[in-house]
Parts: C-alpha cells; structure tokens; sequence
C-alpha cells in the first residue's frame, strides 16, 4: 500500500483529483481503488514542547532559569488536531511505501518529515519514502509529478534547516522574551515584551525611520532650467549642473541652497546661445518584469490597492486552495522551470475566456515567446507564482481576489509581449559658460506596456522628466529663451506603509552599514520569509509596538520606548542575516545544523546577560501597551491571561503561516 500524506485536505483532494477511480472516503483519508491511500496534515500536527515539559519549575517566569536549552528535544501533538494525527499513525504503520507531500519549501518539507520521525517509521521505510513535489494543483500537473517522484532523502538537508530555523526562533523568543518581560515587571510594565529574530529589527526599521522624521529639518533648494528653442522651432528644457565654484553653496547632495546664485544664473542665460556639447540617441528595450514571488506581489497589491501584506496572502491562498487558479503562493522565486513553458498555451487560452482586460491582453499574446523568466537555474523548490488552466473561472472571484489575480494574470501576460522600446536621447549644452542637460526617452513599440494601466504605459524605465527630445548635432546652435528659478523644499524620509515596509524586509542590505553583513544579506531572503513577513508586521500591530495613521505605519510609543532599551545586535537584521546565510548552507548541506545550534547558545547566553545587567530604570518610563484604532484586524487571540505559549512563539497554531508567525517572533 501506497500512503500519500499531503500538508493540508485541500492537496490532499487535489492529489485525489489525479488519481483513478471511483475513491472511497473515510474519515481522514481518501481510499483509492487499488488499495493505496491518501492521508493528510492539517498543517503542523506536532509542535515544540512547552517549557515546563521539561521542567515544570518553567511554568514561573524566573531569571534564574534562564537559559532554557532542552537537552533532548520534545514534541508534543496539538490537541485540536490529536485525532488527525492518531488516523496518521495507522496508516503510516500498515504502508509499504511513504510518499511526503508536503508543500515545496523548508517548512512544508519539515511538516511531514516530523510526523514521519515522531511516529518512528522503520529506518528502511523511511529510507525509501519518495517525495511529491506539487506547485499547481491541476490534475494534470500533479499527473505530471506524479510520475516525477524523487526520494525524500534528497531534502533531508532541507529539513534540518527547517528544523534548525524552528528550534532557533523557540530558544531565541523564549527566552529573550521572559528575560524583558520580567525585567519590564520589575519597572512596573505589566505588558508582555516579546523580541523576535526578525519581530525586533522589523520594529526597529520603523522606529529609526520614524526617528529620522522626527529630527528632520526641511530646508529650501534651487534648481535652474534653460527653455531651449531649435532654429526649427522645437522647445525643450535643460537642467543647470552647477561647477565645483558652487560648493560652498551647496549641500552633501549638490542641491543649490543661495537662491542669490541660483536668480544670478537664470538672469545670465536668459536671451543667450546655448551650444549643443553632446547629443546622444540610443534606442534601447527594456524587458517585462519577471512574474511575481509573494513579497513582490504584496508589494504591488499594496501600492495599488491598499491591501495588507497579510490580506493578499490569504487572497492567495484561496486563489491556490480553493480556486485552483494560481500556483503554489509562499514562492520567494520569480523564475519560471522551461518545462512550464509546454503549458502556456493551455494557461493562455483560459485566461482568453477569464473576461475583462485579461481576456484581451490573453488574446494578443503570443504563446510561442519565452521571456527570461524560464530559467531552470533561478528555480528551487518552487517557482513564480503563475494562473493554471483554472483561470477561466476568473467570473467566480470576489472583488478583491479579482484585484490580486489579476495582478498575477498581467505580470504572466507581459512574458509573452515584446520588449518596450524606446528611443534613450541625452543633450548637454553650454550657456554663458555654463553647462546644462536634458535627458528624454520616446516610446518607439509599447510592447508589455500596452497591459498596464493608461497613466503608466508611457512611464519611460530612468524616470526622466521629458519623453521626447528634439534629434541634434554637436557644436550645433541654439536659443536660451529664458533662465527660470525652481524652488524647492527637502522632504523627510516617508513614513512605512504596507508596500515599503515589506519592500524594506524583502531589500534589508539597504539598510546595513557593514559590508559583510550587506552581502550576506543579499545573498538571502532578507528579513522573514515570504510565508511569515505578513504575519509578523501583523503580530506587531497585535503587541501594540506599531500603529497606522491612514496607510502610515509608524511605532507606538510603546514600541519606540522599548527598542531604546534594548541592545543594538537585537535591533538590527545583522543577526538574522548570519542566521539566514547558516541555515541556507545547512539547506544544502554546507553546514552543520549542530555547529549553527552551538552558536546560537553562546550568543544567546551574551545577550541574557546584557538583559540582566540592563537597569530597571531604562523601563520605567516605558508606556503601557496601546491599541491602535486605526487598524483593522480580526482578534483570533484567547482573551486569558498571557501564557508561555502566546509570549514567546513556542505555540502553534492550526495553520501553517500562523505557526510561523509565531516561530519567528
């Protein structure tokens, strides 16, 4: 007997779609008609063992027990899902043969694979389990991988990261948050005050942001622009580039500050030749963007529409589980495996019939183009999030999964259009002895661009001020009609909405002064995952650390009081980057999962004893937790007292990216 053990019912009765029939249901499983069987989690059926499963001395807050570091690690079964769990265990016991299908990444990988090792499947069994990848829920993609099964072997180093990342988010937010919160009850707060590996500099982004607004002081600025004229009669503008005679007029970006100066020039070019010094003209393309990961698309739903990372995840989710009409979502990958390709014109005439703007643009498509998106190279456990041959059920969508699949739908389109192109033109002239520029791009073939909205196809890829300047020649003449003054005003730093903040997680090296540490940082994911980022910002709402002000983010008061008490190293994505660049070694078996737990315990011991050496006095003065009236969100959290579970990460929940949010905060 075959037992199939899926991540979730709804891949379950989507591996059962692909399979012969007639099917037999039981409770818990789908039986096939030669005998084989499909069984399934629902998410996470295991979890990290409470701290007073190891000691109930745990079940206090006490200083004096920290470090808390099992020995021999524990897990214990969720209870709202025991009896899942229970059918899990005699099936597993009567197969022949394991195949894992969890979801294609570390913790779908780990899901199964802690089951299979709780339940103690022989050494030889577990040996030969196989592994089905599934990143479209179709029948006949996952026929396809049906008869593409690896073995399961070949992602145990994927696994043990896993494991790794989920241990190191339990000891790390355990115990750092038992330290803070009773050294914050010490002080009088009576809050719980959780740190996370990627909670805390997450935080800590929005609170030196919000910083950085505080103590900005606009100041006034001047640029000069020349109003050229042709012999012919063609008009055009050109920037001044002040000399180095203007420094000591200007500021660390070359803004001109003395508008004495900057009227002096205006009124010196005004009725003046201007000589052409350079005239360049290079026609260029530009390709598509690549189709989307989760954070990217977040980041564009956001910016369109307003939706919250966490908002377009579970719009997701239901496009993918319950629709069919996307790909597996939690993808950090924006490339496509060139054995997709064959499918693109099934996808492609589904998207014919979805209706609207997408049926349209489906229809011009040209199914025999293949953009740079399909690399095989660029593709690990999953890819781009792309429609399947579902997608003509788009008629059937809510309003708002309508907006999100259409995002996707377009971004997948635009891989079969052809580049933009465009004409690139730069001048720089010489007037009174003075040098100024124009720089322009013209439109020659839209290409992708004709699926955007109209106010952004004509949006040139440098962003000039000017889509088209006149064709001239070196040494060529021409007329400064008039000097103008353009005054202008330094703007602070903006505020983090939803789209910047997961775009500031997603691009942290921006953020990392130390060379190392900025390229460890783009050599990995940034801070989070693509699963976990939404629920993260979400359980900072949830604390209270940050609040909204219309689509602002900003950190309470609270928020700001205590990432001024706490050391640097927790602030900063410096750690989380080291922790990112170990675990993804460990993934491919460069690294050991031991030498990285090691480590971790030193480190961790260090900043234990920072938090003990911290004075009471710094929190103090800290405010009490605060609710923000501005945000919108469903309160799925048990209104009892806070327990170990829901103060340091260590509970999980029934879903997948709950439990991750958890974990990693």
């Amino acid at each position: 007997m075959i037992l199939y053990i899926a991540e979730k019912p709804s891949l379950a009765r989507a591996i059962a779609a692909a399979l012969p029939s007639p099917q037999k249901k039981e409770e818990g499983c789908i039986w096939l008609p030669n005998g084989d069987c499909i069984s399934w989690c629902i998410g996470h059926l295991l979890e990290q063992a409470e701290p007073h499963q190891y000691n109930p001395a745990y079940k206090s807050w006490n200083l004096d027990h920290l470090p808390i570091i099992p020995t021999d690690w524990q897990w214990q079964e969720k209870a709202n899902t025991k009896k899942q769990l229970g059918i899990l265990k005699k099936l597993i016991k009567k197969a022949t043969t394991l195949v894992h299908a969890g979801d294609p990444d570390r913790e779908g990988q780990l899901l199964v694979d802690e089951v299979l090792h709780y339940t103690k499947v022989p050494a030889q069994k577990l040996k030969n389990t196989k592994r089905l990848l599934v990143n479209d829920l179709t029948p006949s993609a996952i026929k396809k991988e049906l008869n593409n099964l690896r073995s399961n072997n070949e992602f145990a180093a994927l696994s043990r990261s896993a494991l790794g990342r989920a241990r190191a988010d339990w000891l790390f937010g355990l115990n750092l948050t038992r330290a803070y919160t009773i050294k914050g009850r010490q002080a009088g707060y009576q809050g719980v005050l959780s740190i996370g590996r990627v909670q805390t500099p997450v935080l800590g982004l929005v609170v030196a942001r919000d910083k950085e607004r505080d103590a900005f002081i606009p100041k006034d600025f001047y640029q000069v622009w020349a109003n050229i004229q042709t012999p012919e009669g063609a008009v055009f503008q050109a920037k001044w580039l002040p000399s180095e005679a203007c420094q000591p007029y200007m500021d660390e970006e070359n803004r001109v500050l003395s508008l004495p100066l900057a009227k002096n020039v205006a009124n010196r070019i005004t009725n003046k030749p201007a000589i052409v010094m350079e005239a360049n003209y290079k026609q260029k393309k530009q390709a598509a963007p690549l189709p989307y990961s989760l954070s990217a698309l977040q980041i564009d739903a956001a910016k369109a529409f307003s939706l919250s990372a966490q908002q377009v995840l579970d719009v997701c989710q239901t496009l993918y589980e319950r629709h069919q009409m996307i790909t597996y979502p939690r993808s950090d990958c924006r490339y496509l495996p060139t054995q997709q390709h064959k499918d693109a014109p099934a996808i492609l005439a589904a998207l014919a019939k979805s209706g609207g703007e997408i049926q349209q643009g489906a229809q011009h498509a040209d199914a025999s183009r293949k953009s740079k998106a399909w690399n095989d190279k660029q593709v690990t456990a999953h890819h781009a999030i792309i429609p399947t041959s579902q997608a003509h059920k788009a008629a059937s969508l809510s309003k708002t999964e309508a907006l999100v699949f259409n995002l996707i739908a377009r971004q997948y389109l635009m891989q079969f259009y052809p580049e933009y192109d465009y004409l690139a033109s730069y001048i720089k002239l010489e007037i009174e002895g003075g040098q100024f520029e124009a720089k322009g791009n013209t439109p020659l073939a839209l290409g992708w661009k004709t699926l955007l909205p109209s106010k952004k196809k004509n949006n040139d890829p440098e962003d000039e001020n000017q889509n088209e300047l006149p064709k001239l020649n070196k040494n060529e003449e021409l007329w400064c009609t008039q000097g103008q003054v353009q005054e202008k005003v330094t703007t602070p730093p903006a505020a983090f909405t939803d789209a910047s903040l997961l775009a500031a997680m997603t691009g942290i090296s921006r953020f990392v002064t130390d060379k190392d540490i900025r390229a460890i940082l783009k050599d990995t994911d940034g801070l989070g995952t693509e699963a976990t980022r939404a629920s993260i910002i979400e359980l900072l709402f949830k604390r209270g650390f940050l609040i909204r002000q219309g689509k602002q983010i900003h950190a309470s008061q609270t928020g700001r009081g205590f990432i001024d008490c706490l050391p640097v190293q927790l602030v900063t994505p410096d750690m989380t980057a080291k922790w990112e660049s170990a675990l993804n070694s460990i993934s491919v078996g460069e690294a050991s999962y031991q030498a990285f737990m090691e480590s971790l315990e030193v480190n961790l011991n260090q900043l234990l004893n920072a938090s003990r050496d911290m004075p009471t006095s710094a929190l103090q003065n800290l405010p009490p937790p605060t609710k923000n009236p501005f945000a919108k969100r469903k309160n799925t959290t048990s209104r009892k007292a806070p327990s170990t579970r829901k103060t340091t990460g260590a509970k999980s929940s029934s879903t997948k990216t709950r439990r991750r949010s958890k974990a990693s905060s």
